[in-house]
């Protein structure tokens, strides 16, 4: 690129031309910085330096990297697909950069080789050594993570990864589709109806079309239709510990209640398990944008607030498991045992319960048989995609609402935001009302109920009435994105611990008084203020009972679950407790924080 020069004295070479890089003018994620030299000598002194010839493979598609990699001298190619047919120069890095993107910092598979391209010198730094190093300079830490956020960002832009080939309208397709982006992994879609290349790759492999959708990858390996657990697997996902793994805290549900518990759990030395049924960072983690969370004046992705949460409980030793789905929770011999659909279980001494709540599902006509393909309950760039030519309606009035509607208006020409209240101040911020109502995109139906959605396979227009009028009108949109509230993840829990009428968790006071008559008083104290009705068991974020559903809320009451956690555990009289104290480590600095 003009301006971007490589490292005083090193070989000139040139990465980033347009002929290596066609697709892109500039770096806009920060994804390829140059590390300044100061910080390459520091990591020499943890690393080995290593020659290097043209061909010499550092880090193969498919298999785990452990090793962080700075280009010296020559060059690195970044190649998908290399040595088939479809081959794909991705990148070119020259002297200063380093190799790697997130799968690297959280234990992935690689989604692309990286292959000498001119001969040289490369510093090769353990990842270990690369962990110890940068929770002493916040700097590279933070330099470090945000090149490997960006440069996941534009493996997913590009369609990096492996493929998947099925009908839009194929539940199963949607279920794999969403299982990727939720998880933040690179993929393409080839859709079978509508892509030629869908065909030429079924007469390849041998696959017939009642058999998809079908995941391939690197030409070498399929899976017809397969659950999110072997796309998981694949991948590199971790899973549930083998046999029947006992702790000290299980934490059930990865939002951001349950990451900020992971974090201050697992830093203060409690063996900390955390499972998701779907992805991490829950519904936060769909946000295009998140504004008003305090330390992040110009907003944050929920995605890049979800990647850095794993990464630091990563970092503290938190197990994280995806996909798992929890089935069953119940006391046993002083700890209490959580029973997953797969038929496996973990036994811990506590539990922090932090499932969030689901978008509630909009019940007109004509609206079940397009879940899935046009009907929506999230807002993100996979949905987004599909709206470049079309309009598109959201319903709702809160905040996510309104960040759905900003978000959706960057992609298609016109945005209706369908709200049955006289107006939007009653649900939404102020800050996004302001920016909702000046975006030219953006047109705002007040008093407006959605009453029947048109269309056999896609969504073709919904058919909405207007309260102050009584009048019925058609409005032409391709998709439809729902926000009409939330119902709690806790249909597993009915008849194991107290619930409210609409099913959140009680706690606290509300959950002594549903408890089994004299439980407290034989435990010889109080249910703790994010107690549920079964003692050692704690509920946190959207979940709970009368909680505040936002961001900065969850995370609060995530990190103050593990104060009462402690509290719980430290009691002699609590189920599965000791007389003493848990081990703790001391607190460190959160590395990559």
């Amino acid at each position: 690129m003009p301006g971007d020069e490589t490292r005083p004295g090193a070989a000139q070479v040139p990465d980033e031309t347009e002929e290596s890089v066609p697709f892109e003018t500039a770096d806009i994620y920060g994804a390829y910085p140059r590390l300044p030299e100061d910080q390459i000598d520091r990591l020499a002194q943890r690393g080995r330096r290593r020659a290097v010839d043209a061909g010499d493979v550092l880090i193969q598609e498919g298999e785990r990297c452990e090793t962080f990699y700075v280009v010296l001298s020559g060059s690195v190619a970044i190649v998908e697909g290399y040595g088939t047919p479809d081959e794909r120069l991705l990148r070119v890095h020259g002297p200063g950069r380093f190799i790697g993107e997130l799968g690297l910092l959280n234990g992935q598979v690689a989604f692309y080789t990286a292959v000498i391209r001119d001969p040289g010198e490369v510093l090769a730094v353990s990842m270990d050594q690369l962990r110890d190093l940068v929770a002493r300079d916040s700097v590279l830490g933070d330099l470090v993570l945000r090149a490997c956020l960006g440069r996941r960002a534009l493996l997913v832009g590009q369609g990096a990864g492996f493929r998947i080939v099925g009908s839009r309208y194929s539940p199963d397709t949607r279920r794999l589709r969403e299982f990727a982006a939720r998880n933040r992994l690179p993929y393409r879609w080839i859709d079978l109806e509508t892509d030629e290349e869908a065909e030429e790759l079924l007469r390849r492999f041998g696959v017939g079309p009642e058999e998809t959708p079908i995941v391939i990858w690197r030409d070498t390996t399929l899976l017809r239709n397969p659950s999110n657990a072997e796309l998981a697997r694949l991948i590199g996902l971790p899973s549930l510990p083998a046999g029947n793994h006992h702790g000290d805290l299980l934490i059930v549900g990865s939002g951001p209640a349950g990451l900020a518990a992971a974090v201050n759990a697992a830093s203060e030395g409690l063996g900390t398990t955390l499972v998701e049924a779907m992805a991490t960072g829950g519904q936060a983690g769909t946000s295009s944008r998140i504004e008003n969370l305090l330390g992040f004046p110009s907003g944050i992705s929920g995605a890049e607030l979800t990647d850095r949460a794993v990464l630091q409980a990563d970092k503290f030793g938190a197990r994280i498991s995806v996909p798992a789905e929890a089935a069953r929770l119940e006391p046993r011999d002083g700890h209490y045992a959580v029973g997953f659909a797969d038929g496996s279980e973990i036994t811990a001494r506590s539990v922090v319960l932090a499932t969030g709540a689901r978008y509630r599902r909009l019940h007109v006509p004509g609206i079940e048989r397009l879940e899935g393909t046009s009907v929506h309950y999230s807002a993100t760039v996979y949905e987004a995609q599909q709206c470049r030519t079309d309009p598109v309606a959201v319903v709702g009035g809160g905040n996510s609402a309104g960040q759905a509607v900003l978000f959706l208006a960057g992609y298609a020409p016109q945005v209706y935001l369908l709200v049955r209240g006289p107006s939007l101040e009653a649900h939404m911020s102020r800050y996004l009302i302001d920016q909702v109502e000046r975006h030219p995109r953006v047109r705002v139906l007040l008093h407006t109920e959605m009453t029947e959605a048109l269309g056999d396979k896609v969504l073709e227009a919904v058919t909405v009435v207007d309260h102050r009028t009584g009048e019925h009108r058609q409005l032409a949109v391709r998709a439809l994105f729902v926000f009409t509230g939330a119902d709690p993840h806790t249909g597993w829990l009915s008849g194991a611990l107290a619930l409210d009428a609409r099913g959140f968790v009680l706690t606290g006071a509300e959950a002594q008084a549903c408890s089994v008559p004299g439980l407290w008083q034989s435990q010889g104290r109080d249910c703790l203020t994010l107690e549920t009705s079964l003692p050692g068991v704690f509920a946190a974020g959207d979940v709970r009972s009368g909680s505040v559903k936002r961001v900065a809320s969850a995370v609060g009451e995530g990190a103050m679950s593990i104060h009462f956690v402690h509290r719980s555990l430290n009691h002699s009289a609590a189920p599965g407790g000791s007389d003493s104290a848990p081990h703790t480590r001391p607190k460190e600095s959160a590395w990559l924080a």
